[in-house]
């Protein structure tokens, strides 16, 4: 079915582009001449989706094959689905305006653990069942991946299978299996069974759960020979040979991360005990400074794109920064491109960073202490000083920027008062660090803001067992500091989290199959954009835990014993439990752990053989 949209309906809603598609760069193919069609949803907004750098690599391998066409499908807005449950218009992709139920594959990325109602949403209003029981052969597959994959369980009803780790040589594999599955006319079970054969492919009905009469997990078990105990994840193992799309698709409207992004590299070689990035995406892996700059080159050609930002977990950590940057800023001057460093670290912000980054245009500076005191850094393995603050920050002020963003978390393991108001401590030394600065050196009017996350543990990190504060605690917490600060100094301006949206974040994040049905129930009270503050509803949520009797605190705030199953122990993400077990032991002693470059610590990744682990391999230490 394809829809019509016009002008009537798009006159209606708040941006019409959001559902035009037809932009610079869309591929455009004759839907009848492939073999196979694949929706990759985006659970948000358009112009979040337009911002995801692995929804445009993807959309590019794809569409590179001839026998098939990937087309794009976003949450529609609240007023946008008003209007198709109105008209009975299904959701729909926007290359071709066709109804999503009538692709092969219809494939969800999973960002972030709120938009887990959309993609239920999403689902309703293409017309496919939401539980993957209730699906037969004339139904779609339906697929999922990205990070919150890594724990895929809270989803377990409602995806037929998931991709573990990074999609660009698995998805291919995906589509060849399907080919060859539609070509035979086998039975659907046929293919989910064909799926699990893949490595990194999750299929949850092919698993049964035991749990104990404590409600913990039993035992994790397939349902029969030739389907793996453990699913180990796929990575890229050569950066430079991966697929990199420079004719990347121009919006016509304004979006989240509007410009060229030019990744780096994979991995950290940090091990922030609290970043589920930093374990989940090793071993590092970096590209060549000369690939790099092709793929700028070719970016800015095929886009217009104004501005480059660099793309990576930590990017100060890029083993050639110095000399690419400085081939890099040739191009960007000459085509007077703005340079963009995101992801600096506090202990390696040099001058010629900064310089760098103000080339084309200034803009505000942010840095992550994480926490307020030397204790709790070294706790959470933050590797930074506070002198490394203050004389980053003085090398900033020094240098004209006069706005800079403090970035802390709450709730961390062994927090006391003496860390919150050591938050304010720090931020007052900030700003104390300004007005030391000589006039003639700094610029007029100060800002520093200081944002205060609220800790969600998640998986295949240090703190997996830790439990997360109450809502209550955190809100004391947050009370606190705002005292501290609105004391401390009128430059300072603070941002903090709702603990009610960290609460069901850690629910989901480490939840088991049983929590699907809270999902199921909070759609159906009316739950949906939970990661939009205008929409999320901690009522109707705490509804739908006690209709369908699960005690959220269960998932969320209790700490777990290293012996106990988890819902992702038949995952292998390549950081072994043992290695973070010991990383667990050693935060709550206070002890450093050094990272991937200084000396191996054994973590588990080295089995990949690849990036850090191929060039400086280590046996680790010992607990």
């Amino acid at each position: 079915m394809r829809v019509q949209l016009d002008d009537k309906i798009l006159m209606k809603v708040e941006k019409p582009a959001r559902y035009t598609g037809g932009e610079w760069n869309m591929v455009v193919k004759n839907p009848r001449d492939v073999d196979v069609r694949f929706a990759f949803c985006f659970p948000d907004v358009y112009e979040v989706g337009m911002s995801h750098l692995g929804m445009k690599i993807l959309y590019h391998i794809l569409n590179k094959r001839s026998d098939t066409y990937c087309e794009r499908v976003f949450a529609p807005w609240v007023d946008m689905e008003k209007i198709m449950r109105d008209e009975g218009i299904p959701l729909f992709a926007l290359e071709t305006k066709e109804s999503v139920n009538e692709f092969d594959i219809v494939g969800f990325t999973l960002q972030y653990e709120m938009s887990y109602t959309n993609v239920l949403n999403m689902l309703d209003l293409a017309g496919i069942p939401k539980l993957s029981a209730e699906r037969n052969k004339t139904h779609p597959f339906v697929i999922a991946g990205g990070p919150c994959a890594c724990n895929p369980e809270p989803l377990a009803d409602f995806i037929d299978f998931f991709a573990i780790g990074e999609g660009e040589e698995v998805i291919l594999e995906i589509i060849d299996a399907y080919k060859e599955w539609k070509a035979a006319g086998r039975d659907r079970s046929e293919f989910l069974k064909k799926a699990a054969e893949i490595p990194g492919i999750y299929v949850p009905s092919l698993y049964n759960i035991s749990y104990k009469e404590d409600n913990t997990i039993l035992k994790i078990e397939p349902v029969n020979a030739g389907i793996p105990e453990k699913v180990r994840k796929r990575i890229i193992k050569d950066m430079d040979r991966a697929d990199f799309p420079e004719n990347i698709i121009v919006p016509f409207i304004g979006t989240v991360h509007d410009r060229i992004m030019l990744e780096m590299f994979r991995g950290c070689i940090r091990g922030c005990r609290f970043c589920q990035a930093g374990f989940i995406y090793r071993p590092v892996r970096e590209k060549t400074p000369e690939v790099l700059l092709n793929q700028a080159k070719g970016a800015i050609e095929k886009t217009g794109y104004e501005e480059i930002s660099l793309v990576s977990l930590s990017t100060s950590d890029y083993s050639c920064l110095t000399n690419f940057t400085q081939e890099l800023l040739k191009l960007t001057e000459e085509r007077k491109i703005n340079l963009s460093l995101p992801s600096l670290r506090i202990d390696n912000f040099t001058i010629d960073l900064m310089e760098k980054a103000q080339k084309v245009r200034k803009s505000g500076l942010t840095f992550a202490p994480e926490a307020g005191t030397q204790r709790l850094r070294d706790v959470i393995n933050k590797g930074i000083t506070q002198n490394d603050i203050t004389s980053s920050v003085k090398i900033a002020f020094e240098g004209g920027w006069n706005n800079v963003k403090l970035y802390f978390m709450m709730g961390l393991p062994t927090e006391t008062e003496e860390d919150i108001e050591g938050i304010a401590n720090l931020a007052k030394e900030v700003v104390d660090v300004y007005y030391n600065t000589p006039r003639k050196k700094r610029a007029k009017g100060l800002k520093v803001t200081v944002s205060a996350a609220c800790l969600v543990p998640k998986p295949f990190t240090p703190f997996q067992w830790f439990g997360q504060d109450t809502v209550e605690e955190f809100h004391n917490k947050q009370m606190l500091l705002k005292d501290k600060l609105r004391k401390a100094s009128r430059s300072i301006i603070y941002n903090w989290h709702d603990a009610r949206v960290s609460l069901l974040e850690a629910v989901f994040a480490r939840g088991d199959r049983r929590v699907g049905k809270v999902l199921l129930r909070a759609w159906q009270n009316g739950c949906r954009f939970d990661a939009w503050n205008e929409f999320f509803n901690f009522d109707s949520w705490m509804e739908a835990f006690e209709e369908e009797g699960i005690d959220p605190a269960f998932y969320a705030n209790r700490t777990r014993e290293f012996s106990e199953v988890l819902p992702w122990s038949h995952l292998d993400m390549g950081v072994s439990q043992k290695f973070l077990q010991r990383e667990c032991k050693r935060a709550y002693k206070g002890i450093t752990t050094p990272n991937c470059r200084v000396q191996c610590t054994g973590c588990g990744s080295s089995v990949f053989g690849t990036g850090i682990c191929k060039t400086d391999p280590g046996k680790g230490e010992e607990a």
